[in-house]
């Protein structure tokens, strides 16, 4: 039973760490127009 707790684990970790690559990008972008935005 704790295996597959692991597992269920280690795929929600998976999931996690993939959709932080994406977004990281992403909110970097959006931030950087922000500040072009203000500073024009």
């Amino acid at each position: 039973m704790a295996a597959n707790d692991i597992k269920s684990a280690q795929k929600t970790y998976s999931g996690f760490i993939s959709a932080t690559k994406i977004a990281i990008p992403i909110i970097a972008l959006v931030a950087l127009i922000v500040v072009i935005l203000i500073a024009e």
